[in-house]
């Protein structure tokens, strides 16, 4: 049971876009081609709010802030990010930028994205307060590839938040110009908590073995858990392998589901569990958000989670 001395405080920076979600494709589109989808809906989108409303569905007080644009996508961005009790009283719509938008479309065997980055490559490290990080616990960044404008000097966000008290985690992201680069390494030197999905790390890494991957990765600060999807995921602990399992469900849609578990592995460890109980809380957040379309239409609520990982074997 979560109690009040036992919220964290979380400030999430990153990206606000909106994600058009077409499910149940009946292949993924080619030029000159059309595909029909089974069903479609219009969520808040981007890695970045959709674990920041994965960690206050569980219960945390979560602050966000990022770029948006004074248009129709911007308003339906943050009114869900207030919807979800997030704190966005630093997040002001910009009339010169236009909000992203990311189109996922979805087959029973796959998924691909395209998305217009718009505000989202707009936020720069400087222009987070140091009043800000102050009022937080802990600082979580998303799709550090994507923010082409965070990248710089995001390094450099994490050490004054550092300095500051702060605990710090970085999910990836993908890198859609496939070109990686070396800045990522340095910039894990201060960040406590990385959560890659297999594919990112051995990109990343430049390993083709999962278990030499994440010994590159060790600094002796970061400590890693690769996301996995039905392979559920797997990390180096304590020099221990460690593999928790998936969660059986029957999914609808896996859009958003590791940023998810990053909110549900993150609430666990800012709770102070045992890092395999973190592990099993971000599989179960994972595996429960795919029972709807889009990331955050089913998220998690803690007891949902408990209960899944105390029911299953």
């Amino acid at each position: 049971m979560t109690t009040l001395e036992h919220i964290a405080r979380i400030l999430v920076v990153g990206e606000i876009n909106v994600d058009f979600v077409f499910k149940g494709c009946h292949a993924l589109p080619t030029p000159g081609r059309e595909v029909l989808a089974e069903d479609f809906v219009m969520t808040p989108g981007s890695s970045s709010m959709i674990c920041a409303m994965g960690l206050a569905r569980l219960g945390n007080h979560v602050m966000f802030h990022g770029r948006v644009g004074a248009d129709a996508s911007g308003t339906f961005c943050l009114e869900a990010l207030r919807d979800a009790g997030i704190d966005v009283s630093t997040v002001f719509p910009d009339h010169t930028l236009r909000t992203g938008v990311t189109a996922s479309l979805s087959t029973p065997q796959d998924r691909a994205l395209v998305t217009f980055a718009g505000a989202m490559s707009e936020l720069r490290a400087e222009d987070i307060d140091d009043a800000w990080l102050k009022n937080a616990d802990h600082l979580h960044v998303s799709s550090y590839y994507l923010q082409r404008g965070l990248r710089a000097g995001c390094r450099e966000l994490f050490e004054r938040a550092t300095s500051i008290g702060l605990t710090t985690s970085l999910d990836p992201g993908f890198d859609p110009t496939q070109h990686w680069g070396d800045d990522l390494i340095d910039t894990l030197n201060d960040v406590d908590v990385f959560l890659p999905n297999e594919q990112e790390l051995l990109a990343i890494s430049g390993c083709s073995d999962l278990h030499a991957a994440l010994r590159f990765v060790q600094n002796g600060r970061t400590r890693t858990v690769v996301k996995r999807g039905r392979q559920g995921c797997t990390s180096l602990h304590d020099q221990q392998w460690l593999n928790v399992p998936a969660y059986p469900l029957d999914a609808v849609d896996t859009t958003g589901a590791g940023d998810s578990f990053d909110a549900g592995f993150l609430h666990a460890w800012l709770r102070r569990m045992s890092w395999v109980d973190c592990m099993r809380w971000g599989s179960a957040c994972g595996s429960l958000s795919t029972r709807g379309v889009g990331g955050t239409t089913r998220q998690a609520t803690a007891s949902e989670a408990q209960a899944l990982i105390t029911e299953t074997p």
